[in-house]
């Protein structure tokens, strides 16, 4: 489903009386843009359901492993609304959320849309979606992101290290695409009033646009050690290839080049700091938050 930037335009006008009106529960709605995810998809919709969020609008980007499986077994249990399996392998990521986001508005009554990846865990500080939008007075709200540093050997939901961004990354011999690089903002919208999404979600169009600051941590668990590393720069770049735009995507045409040139494996560990973790550590750069760690320890107790 796609619409015209005009057709959108239009709509926002007639939405304007109801652009920042309030609601006690808000309908929310996350979309996902998944490929082979098993590893952590099913605790990704349990976590966010926890949160509040009401329903899922999923794209399957060609998935060879469990992910379809996962879906379907959410899907019966009426937590995903929609699924789109994306056959297409020209990685058009904007034109597939957009979708996705008019799914989330015209079938879903979404009063709020996240725009999510897997490998996100959104944390509000308040404990839950419902509370945080309720009271909003804008009808952005931009989130911050937070790496989680890998720990070789054991399971990714125990991990407990955060990263701060690293201004120097040349000083401490780190890659240009590190962890440690300064994460941009990600940004959660009302449906009223939508325009456009970005590359990557990480900003928004919206007709008014009045954008926020929330108390919200995004765990980002982009790497996971050094095999899945590797596997999602190459697939990542492989997709890029096909794209026709030149925009968005850089870290991965950048590691995709190392892989070509043989790169890509001794770039991992400038991609983690192995050789500088210490010193990363000692100054502040690596700092421990336990949060989901614990609320996802005690979501598996009552799977229990």
């Amino acid at each position: 489903m796609t619409h015209s930037i005009i057709y959108k335009i239009t709509r926002a006008l007639l939405d304007l009386p109801f652009a920042l009106r309030r609601t006690r529960r808000p309908r929310i709605v996350m979309t996902l843009l998944v490929k082979n995810e098993e590893e952590m998809l099913a605790k990704h919709l349990e976590f966010h359901h926890a949160m509040g969020v009401d329903q899922f609008v999923i794209t399957d980007n060609n998935s060879t492993d469990r992910t379809p499986e996962i879906i379907a077994a959410y899907k019966a249990k009426g937590w995903v609304a929609e699924v789109i399996n994306e056959l297409s392998t020209d990685y058009s990521q904007k034109a597939w959320v957009d979708r996705m986001i008019e799914t989330a508005r015209t079938k879903c009554g979404a009063d709020w849309i996240i725009n999510a990846d897997a490998d996100e865990f959104w944390l509000p500080a308040c404990g839950s979606f419902p509370e945080l939008l309720k009271d909003a007075r804008a009808n952005v709200l931009a989130a911050d992101i937070r790496n989680v540093l890998p720990e070789e050997g054991k399971p990714w939901c125990t991990w407990q290290s955060l990263i701060n961004p690293v201004e120097d990354y040349e000083a401490y011999g780190l890659s240009p695409y590190s962890l440690f690089n300064r994460q941009t903002k990600k940004v959660l919208h009302r449906s009223c009033g939508y325009l456009q999404i970005s590359m990557g979600n990480h900003k928004v169009s919206m007709l008014p646009h009045i954008e926020r600051r929330a108390e919200i941590t995004i765990f980002h668990f982009n790497v996971r050690g050094r095999e899945q590393f590797m596997q999602k720069m190459i697939n990542g770049g492989q997709q890029l290839e096909q794209h026709k735009g030149r925009h968005g995507g850089r870290h991965w045409r950048y590691f995709y080049k190392l892989y070509k040139e043989g790169k890509l494996a001794e770039e991992y560990d400038r991609v983690v700091g192995t050789h500088v973790r210490d010193r990363l550590l000692s100054e502040g750069y690596i700092y421990e938050d336990t949060r989901l760690r614990d609320f996802l320890e005690q979501l598996n107790a009552k799977e229990r």
